[in-house]
């Protein structure tokens, strides 16, 4: 296995993992008429692409940190590439559920008879290089870059139906991004580099000495990062995500779980460890109030899950609820609690892809996308509800799932600076979870099949659209016994805390 994994050095695979995309985004456009060699190269691409991620993966996991310098511009600010644990487990992330969510949306588009497939397989492979240019950023500049380039090539993803709403929400889509990446996160690089000559990632942060000496500006500096990096969706700039949900369904989970809210958790855990320092943030006064704010988020997003009718504007509101539990650990800025924002990433991926899913198979077998329409469905589809019931425990933290562990880590990260409230947050989480995702699946099981279907027989979607959702079903049962491993391979982000 080691030798499959050897053929690469990591440094020309963390390169090359760029680059492939960029190919297959290319062989997709030439494809154009013949969609089963188009689909059959976004596979392909996808397949090389998780190799070259899984050797960097693997090398970083043996304690090797790769790094690529592309080019200087100024002493001290250059296109930079660098691997560690928490970039690595993202690209391995992301390129992996990109070959599942390939998988799916070949079953979604044609079952629905999309147009413009092409355009929508080139936008994932543009965007799918950039998620991974943000996954290996050594630096504040290189990710800034790939920030806003994956802002741009998901754009064409959420606006792909062409109509009014989807041009109204990808409006909101890049007023949103675009707006805070250039007018707080762009300026916060920019001071970062004035003060200290270098926006180099560097675990323990490059700003100790600014927390001493001009807390103000430090907390400054912070706030402009986090809110900055609005695809975390921290309130109150959250607005884009449930906008979003008027993109096709294999979007919606590309968003969700693959990339851009990733992207925007990653990068909030990312600069808060290797730019801010996770010592200097726990002496920073700011960190209190963007604390709250990320409980205020969970909460808050929760109880506007529970009113929606609509299942894909539900589980939006519930991915901006997740996501604030890793503003929140990188704010706790404990050992638990960074463990438990990291394995977040991991945990809620799987969940809220599964559970998306599930929402496009049920629209592309029987085209309803109302929960109340959805009653006794279950008896038709019985296959998707119960991977939308794995998928939805998960993201509540009911064992044996993935979901369990960063709730557990961040209660005792919680527990190590003593804040009872926050704990008190994360208990009434899980149970305004339990309230919002499963009684659509209750419901679908126990009630009476809707009027006018046939309940003789198992209607499911087609099996591309099917078997997606129980590949990361059964990730979310298999992680959560793997849930040891992927700690270890986190811990050098905690060294000396």
């Amino acid at each position: 296995m080691a030798a499959l994994f050897s053929l690469l050095s990591p440094e020309t695979a963390m390169l090359v993992s760029m680059v492939v995309p960029v190919l297959g985004l290319c062989a997709v456009a030439l494809l154009d008429r013949q969609p089963n060699l188009r689909e059959a190269a976004s596979l392909i691409t996808g397949a090389v692409t998780l190799y070259c991620t899984l050797t960097v993966f693997i090398a970083v996991g043996a304690g090797e940190r790769p790094t690529v310098e592309i080019v200087e511009m100024l002493p001290g600010l250059s296109l930079r590439l660098a691997a560690e644990p928490l970039g690595a487990l993202f690209a391995l992330i992301a390129s992996g559920l990109w070959i599942v969510n390939t998988v799916y949306s070949i079953g979604y588009m044609r079952g629905h008879g999309a147009k413009a497939q092409t355009r929508f397989y080139m936008a994932f492979c543009a965007a799918i290089s950039a998620a991974l240019g943000i996954a290996y950023a050594g630096n504040l500049l290189t990710f800034f870059l790939f920030y806003e380039a994956l802002t741009v090539s998901t754009f064409p993803l959420v606006t792909h139906e062409r109509n009014g709403a989807a041009r109204a929400g990808g409006r909101v889509y890049l007023g949103i991004l675009m707006g805070t990446s250039i007018g707080l996160l762009l300026p916060a690089v920019i001071w970062i580099y004035g003060l200290t000559g270098t926006t180099d990632f560097v675990l323990g942060g490059i700003l100790g000495e600014l927390v001493q000496n001009m807390p103000v500006v430090f907390a400054i500096l912070l706030s402009l990062s986090v809110w900055g990096t609005a695809k975390a969706a921290l309130m109150p700039f959250h607005p884009w995500l449930p906008n979003a949900m008027v993109a096709p369904t294999p979007v919606s989970a590309f968003l969700h779980a693959v990339a851009v809210v990733k992207a925007g958790v990653f990068g909030v855990l990312k600069i808060s460890l290797y730019t801010f320092g996770a010592s200097n943030i726990a002496a920073s006064g700011m960190s209190d109030v963007i604390l709250y704010v990320a409980a205020f988020s969970i909460l808050a997003a929760s109880l506007i899950a529970m009113t929606q009718d609509n299942l894909k504007a539900r589980l939006a509101y519930s991915t901006v609820s997740q996501l604030s539990y890793v503003t929140l650990a990188a704010m706790l800025a404990t050992r638990y609690g960074i463990l438990g924002g990291g394995t977040q990433i991991a945990a809620h991926a799987l969940g809220k892809m599964t559970l998306f899913m599930c929402a496009g198979a049920i629209a592309t077998a029987h085209h309803l996308k109302y929960i109340s329409d959805m009653r006794g469905l279950g008896r038709i589809m019985p296959y998707t509800f119960a991977a939308y019931i794995i998928g939805a425990c998960s993201i509540i933290g009911l064992p044996p799932l993935a979901g369990t562990w960063p709730k557990f880590f961040l209660m005792l990260g919680s527990a190590e600076t003593g804040d009872l409230i926050l704990i008190a947050v994360l208990i009434i989480s899980s149970l305004l979870n339990i309230v919002y995702l499963l009684p659509p699946a209750v419901r679908a099981f126990m009630d009476p099949v809707p009027e006018g279907m046939d309940d003789s027989r198992i209607q499911e979607a087609p099996a591309a659209a099917l078997v997606p959702a129980w590949v990361t079903a059964v990730g979310c049962l298999v992680l959560f016994f793997l849930m040891g491993d992927l700690v270890r391979y986190l811990e050098p982000l905690v060294e000396g805390l």
